[in-house]
């Protein structure tokens, strides 16, 4: 489809998204959704054709890493300078924090020029998104007194909760391989627990995975050890959207059985979530020996589930026995040279390129946030940008 088309397609999308904070997607309608994957795919597309959308002219965009992060880091990064705003990296260890600064003076002198706030923050469960909301009404508050010009917008980079991000960027690579949203209606997706030789991963992947594909008439199937669940609320979350799409949800303890017809298989490695809430305890009172004595319960529990890794056995259940690997990255990769991980090698080469593929919507799905957080009217913006372009470049 033409560019033009796709934009004015965007004119009978009624999206709320304007001014709102993008923290959850099960907080978001519909018609949000589709306007953060249809203006992220336009992106795309004129960055393709080296048409720039640099919409500010001057600004920041301020990130806040809480855990380590290379794609969701450089994603944010590069859609910030898709739109025209400059980052900034916000260093917790060498801000006034340490000397008592609180989130609420931290919010709004970070926010001066500033339009749009990155957050991860995943680590401990229960806290967050809790933080991201804190910032958010500091934010509020300053905007609402005239200490701010402008209401920066907040994009969730991960917290414990989702990676709105992260899921997003999953859906419109979805949406890319199977021709539509509606052709996803009947595909089974599963979200496996895979083996890993660490622990502590975040649930927030798995419960974005099922939140959000939910959505589309798909069949999900949530596969994992028996004592490694999720956050139960979010589980309901997913079975509700199962319901109201038309499609099925179910909870399985068994990998091999759960790929059997499968069209997409999504391995990932999560600790439980009883295990989350007690290392959220320890890290909070700083008992370093208390951790250390988990990780070593959580290695030890971990070991007895290798077989769960992802491989070319358990492909050859799947539909055609060509289910599409998906994967949020770094995947453990397991080989002749190093110890199990969540998929073998072999496996994992089949589909490197599709995960690289799937990793690389991630920064427009990331700009589609900024964009929409900050503009009312999407389409009118992109329509001058394309007219503009047309009249330079005589496309």
């Amino acid at each position: 489809m033409k560019l033009k088309n796709k934009i004015d397609r965007l004119k009978e999308i009624k999206s709320k998204l304007y001014k709102k904070d993008f923290l959850l997607t099960w907080e978001k309608s519909e018609s949000d959704l589709l306007m953060v994957l249809e203006v992220a795919d336009i992106l795309k597309q004129l960055r393709d054709k080296n048409i720039s959308p640099k919409v500010f002219k001057s600004g920041l965009a301020v990130s806040i890493f809480r855990d380590k992060s290379t794609r969701t880091r450089f994603s944010f990064a590069s859609a910030a300078n898709l739109l025209g705003l400059e980052v900034q990296d916000m260093d917790e260890e060498k801000s006034q924090i340490a000397h008592g600064e609180t989130v609420r003076e931290t919010a709004n002198m970070i926010s001066f020029l500033t339009d749009v706030i990155g957050i991860r923050d995943d680590m401990y469960l229960g806290e967050g998104n809790k933080y991201m909301r804190e910032v958010a009404e500091a934010l509020d508050e300053g905007f609402e007194n005239s200490v701010l010009p402008n209401r920066p917008g907040i994009v969730n980079l991960q917290c414990d909760m989702d990676h709105p991000t992260q899921s997003m960027a999953d859906l419109l690579h979805l949406k890319k391989e199977f021709g539509s949203l509606e052709n996803l209606k009947g595909k089974k997706l599963v979200m496996s627990w895979a083996y890993s030789p660490s622990y502590g991963k975040p649930l927030s992947v798995p419960q974005g995975i099922i939140a959000l594909m939910s959505r589309y008439g798909m069949e999900i199937e949530l596969a994992y050890p028996k004592g490694y669940e999720l956050i139960p609320e979010i589980v309901a979350i997913a079975k509700k959207n199962s319901k109201e799409s038309g499609g099925s949800f179910k909870i399985s303890h068994s990998m091999k059985e759960a790929v059997k017809d499968a069209d997409i298989v999504y391995p990932k490695s999560w600790a439980p979530f009883h295990i989350m809430q007690e290392r959220t305890d320890l890290l909070i009172k700083g008992d370093k020996a208390g951790l250390d004595q988990l990780e070593q319960k959580c290695l030890t529990e971990n070991a007895k589930f290798k077989d769960w890794e992802y491989n070319e056995e358990k492909m050859k259940f799947t539909k055609g026995g060509k289910a599409l690997y998906m994967h949020c990255l770094p995947a453990d990769i397991s080989d002749v040279s190093c110890k199990e991980g969540e998929v073998n090698a072999t496996t994992f080469e089949k589909y490197r390129l599709k995960t690289y593929h799937e990793a690389g919507f991630k920064p427009y799905i990331i700009a589609a946030m900024m964009f929409t957080n900050q503009f009312k009217n999407p389409a009118k913006i992109l329509t001058k940008i394309l007219k503009k372009a047309k009249r330079r470049k005589g496309i």
